[in-house]
């Protein structure tokens, strides 16, 4: 069903080992709000939207991989040179003591992913106005996580990231209005 290239979307570069800025990073890997909860929640999704829109969930879904692909890339970047003693000073010595450096799905509170993240009512437009804020709460997040840094090689993929959720919501955007009109030529509400 996919082609896998094996190379990143956008290259993910750090300028310097930053424990800290990873956890923080861990937000977007295992959060409610993150890149694994909206890839399932978009993939998931596209069973009950109408045919007009289904490609859309789709290619989203599989680009919010790509995109968890990178976080786990940032996360793993910041971390590889990082000491015990670095890490348990970053707030990551329980994350260490359970996984040592291995990438888990969790927040940046170490809580860990659950599916109770993914929202699916079966409601093309509530489950569209649902993703809209999930891609503009990715956006907050990201533009958060660019403010934290002064590593300006990780900003820049932060910013990338960034724009791709701005893209994600217009297009969500312009999918309500197609269910929308769809929905006024058939007199549904």
């Amino acid at each position: 069903m996919w082609v896998y290239e094996k190379k990143l979307q956008y290259p993910v570069r750090v300028s310097k080992c930053d424990p800290k800025m990873a956890k923080y990073l861990m937000e977007q890997y295992g959060g409610a709000d993150g890149e694994l909860a909206a890839a399932l929640r978009y993939l998931n999704q596209r069973y009950t939207i109408p045919d007009k829109v289904i490609g859309l969930l789709n290619d989203i879904g599989t680009e919010e991989f790509a995109h968890l692909e990178m976080i786990a890339t940032m996360v793993y970047k910041l971390t590889k040179d990082a000491s015990v003693e670095e890490l348990k000073a970053a707030g990551l010595g329980a994350h260490y003591a359970a996984h040592d450096k291995a990438l888990f799905y969790e927040n940046a509170a170490g809580v860990p992913w659950t599916a109770a993240y993914i929202q699916a009512k079966g409601d093309p437009l509530a489950d569209l106005y649902e993703d809209i804020a999930a891609e503009e709460k990715a956006r907050a997040t990201y533009q958060w996580l660019i403010d934290m840094t002064d590593d300006v090689d990780l900003q820049d993929s932060l910013k990338f990231l960034r724009e791709r959720e701005i893209v994600h919501s217009l297009r969500f955007r312009e999918a309500v209005e197609i269910i929308k009109d769809d929905r006024a030529q058939k007199k549904v509400f």
